[in-house]
């Protein structure tokens, strides 16, 4: 099977091909919907989700944010660039909607650069150092496939807010998706090198797929994709080798807290800076 045809399948049905960053349209997605939430939500729970949703966009798009300047083609560094905009966009209005629900008001600023890492509820994948291109292609094929999954079911959620977002994330992500797809392919089953890396990236990956699954059950949709692609690709299915911990829980692993000091410091060495 082509990179082509992974691509165009995993497209089947989805005739709006969004590939621009998020904020970069027109068209407010929040725009005309009503904040209060309804009732029979709870309120405490639909923040907790949105924050968690918030933490994996957020510390996954500053991992792809360490490609610019580093990828191997301009055209790479750009698609990588705007899909990590997407991921923020998602971030901020998810944040948003938090801080309307949990009774603190907090806005996107508090949650992105006031808090610690013991505070934030992202998977642990989300934030592993970038390795090498593979391994990038890899989990970006695993996390956008898995966010796009729940996203889809989220768009029925009965908060009118948070269905919105994952309605708009969802266009996105289906780009995210078919990006991975078609360099998990031409990287596959591609050169004898560029075949190992995939193989070693997914060798990676693996031990945290199983808190994806945790956290969410969506695994048949997210299979699916998987073994799509890896079967076009010439590579195995990767084989779930759980570690203990849960990102959810607060449980991170050594690479977080690093993280978050580059993405938090200008904020609270500053804290009443403002534009």
């Amino acid at each position: 099977m082509s990179d082509d045809h992974v691509y165009l399948t995993l497209a089947e049905g989805h005739e709006d091909d969004t590939r621009w960053a998020y904020g970069t349209g027109f068209e407010d997605p929040l725009h005309g919907v009503d904040t209060t939430v309804p009732d029979g939500v709870d309120a405490a729970a639909l923040a907790a989700l949105c924050v968690a949703l918030g933490d994996d966009a957020l510390v996954s798009a500053q991992r792809l944010g360490e490609w610019v300047t580093r990828a191997p083609e301009l055209e790479e560094e750009v698609a990588l660039a705007n899909i990590g905009l997407d991921l923020l966009g998602q971030a901020r209005l998810l944040y948003s909607r938090a801080g309307q629900t949990d009774g603190t008001g907090r806005d996107e600023d508090a949650y992105a650069y006031f808090r610690d890492a013991a505070d934030f509820r992202n998977v642990r994948l989300a934030e592993l150092p970038g390795g090498d291109f593979a391994f990038t292609i890899v989990r970006l094929l695993v996390l956008s496939s898995w966010r796009l999954a729940h996203f889809e079911r989220l768009a029925s959620h009965p908060d009118p807010v948070l269905s919105a977002i994952a309605t708009k994330g969802a266009k996105e992500l289906r780009y995210h998706r078919q990006y991975a797809a078609e360099w998990a392919v031409r990287l596959g089953d591609g050169t004898e090198e560029s075949h190992r890396r995939m193989r070693r990236a997914q060798e990676q990956v693996a031990p945290y797929l199983g808190e994806l699954f945790t956290a969410f059950d969506v695994r048949q949709e997210v299979v699916a994709d998987l073994k799509q692609v890896t079967d076009a690709a010439g590579l195995p299915m990767p084989v779930y080798r759980p570690l203990p911990g849960c990102g959810r829980e607060g449980e991170h692993t050594e690479h977080l807290a690093p993280l978050l000091a580059e993405l938090q410091g200008v904020a609270r060495a500053h804290p009443e800076a403002t534009w």
